[in-house]
């Protein structure tokens, strides 16, 4: 099977979303120097706000637009330091017009964004509060990775009343599955699909990391210009990372519209301070989220973040504690054997059951012990001497074996992966565990090799417009080893390299 084009690396994941120098219309960026709050930069459609050209707003004070009150309350948390977006309430301007806003602190300079509250989406606070530890409550109530995802979708569509929510869950190549989808009647199902990195291309997750949610409250929207377009305090265009009303790029628009989608917001998952997946949220019509609502999200965000992070750790400590239990019976076994060769082959607790292997071999020193499902032994004695040719001095693991060496394709069905724990490579002497071949069906929304299309010249291109399955088998491969697994079969080479040395 050729490769896939990694459209995420060599091209989508290149372009430079952060300088668009344009935002939604939804609502009004204003950009304030330090000193006096005097604001510098605006987006054109803020004159519906000030009520007069944008030509004649640069230059005046934002103080002139609030209250005492308020400007105190904005000079005040400023002053505090915190370089995070900090949420206010004004009234703006003579016709006391009540805005919500977010406000960052830059090196530089001090960006606000700014959004209209209506009424009709206006909560109370025991509303709010009542919705919010419902959702966490159910969240919490998950025990493994389906349910907290199947919970997390179907309580954020009861709470936002979009269309379709579905969970991404992104692998180690950026692709994304769909792990939870819940849907109104009528549109396509994405669950289980695979959708390609470039449909959230590097920059793009990268952006996730600033930004908690991506709102898209109208994908027919006119993108506006800021005014002037070169921002007077960076004398550049305005980096708009993380901005929420920074506009959408020409080409994840298309992508909607292919979709079926009009509205769209995206809410991340994080692990360990990296992209863990998204909540992926479709309206087949316009659909608005004030900031409140948009907050929610990012609170639960959180949450389920939290909660998915609780799973995972639960179910690497209970592995990471059966792995220690075997490696104890290993050890015990090799000293009442007083031979290490004849403690790992043992029945009860062996070397193949501690590896996660189909099959074992130990070979070196004039003899190979084996157990379970292994390659014949001329075959085992070539790879061994492959493998001294690699001088591999800590655990070596391979998934799809006959991929790095041309003999190993005669025996994947029982051996397509390796681990290799190296006792003496000069003496070919190595504790080798097999894998078998697991044949994967991917199902891929649409086919990955075509997710983009260029125009003659290559100058613009589109994005696919099937998203029906396409679907890939992946052979000659077996499931990776974990970290886990390498790391105590690492504990395990360590112990029977001292143990040679005393018994030597």
């Amino acid at each position: 099977m050729s490769p896939r084009t990694n459209y995420d690396s060599n091209f989508c994941g290149s372009l430079p979303l952060h300088l668009t120098n344009l935002v939604q219309s939804y609502g009004y960026l204003l950009v304030l120097d330090l000193a006096g709050l005097r604001i510098v930069q605006l987006s054109e459609n803020s004159e519906e706000l000030f009520g007069q050209p944008v030509e004649k707003v640069v230059g005046q004070s934002f103080s002139d637009y609030l209250s005492p009150a308020d400007i105190a309350n904005l000079e005040e948390k400023l002053a505090s330091g915190i370089r995070e977006k900090i949420p206010f309430n004004f009234t703006f301007g003579e016709s006391k017009r009540e805005v919500l806003a977010l406000v960052h602190l830059r090196d530089d300079h001090i960006l606000a964004e700014l959004e209209p509250v209506s009424p009709a989406h206006k909560k109370g606070f025991t509303e709010v509060y009542n919705e919010i530890r419902y959702v966490i409550a159910a969240i919490d109530t998950a025990e493994t990775l389906g349910q907290a995802s199947a919970i997390a979708v179907r309580e954020l569509k009861k709470l936002s009343g979009f269309d379709k929510i579905m969970m991404y869950r992104f692998d180690e190549e950026w692709n994304g599955t769909v792990i939870a989808e819940i849907m109104e009647e009528g549109m396509e199902p994405y669950m289980g699909l695979t959708f390609p990195a470039s449909d959230v291309p590097k920059q793009a997750r990268a952006l996730y990391l600033k930004n908690p949610y991506r709102l898209i409250p109208d994908r027919e929207y006119t993108p506006v210009r800021l005014y002037p377009v070169i921002n007077p305090i960076t004398q550049s265009f305005l980096d708009l990372s993380d901005c929420n009303l920074r506009s959408v790029a020409a080409v994840h628009i298309e992508y909607l519209r292919n979709m079926k989608v009009t509205a769209s917001m995206s809410t991340r998952v994080i692990r360990n301070g990296e992209l863990w997946g998204l909540i992926s949220c479709h309206h087949r019509e316009p659909k608005y989220l004030d900031q409140e609502s948009c907050s929610i999200f990012e609170l639960l965000s959180d949450v389920i973040s939290s909660r998915i992070d609780h799973i995972i750790r639960k179910e690497e400590y209970d592995f990471s504690n059966r792995l220690q239990q075997n490696y104890a019976k290993l050890v015990e076994y090799i000293y009442s054997e007083n031979d290490f060769v004849s403690g790992l082959l043992k029945d009860d607790v062996n070397v193949m059951d501690f590896l996660g292997a189909g099959g074992v071999a130990i070979t070196g020193r004039g003899r190979t012990g084996t157990l379970g499902n292994v390659p014949d032994a001329e075959k085992i004695e070539n790879l061994v001497l492959w493998l001294q040719a690699k001088g591999i001095d800590h655990v070596y693991t391979e998934a799809n074996l006959a991929a790095v060496y041309d003999g190993a394709a005669d025996y994947s069905a029982i051996a397509s992966g390796i681990i290799v724990v190296p006792i003496d490579a000069e003496e070919g002497h190595y504790v080798i565990g097999f894998r078998p071949e697991v044949i994967k069906d991917i199902n891929w929304g649409g086919n990955p090799n075509e997710a983009i299309h260029f125009e003659p010249g290559k100058n613009n291109y589109h994005p696919r417009h099937s998203f029906q399955v396409w679907q890939e088998r992946v052979k000659d491969t077996a499931i990776a080893w974990s970290e886990q697994e390498i790391n105590w079969a690492e504990r395990l080479r360590n112990f029977i390299f001292e143990y040679n040395i005393k018994h030597s």
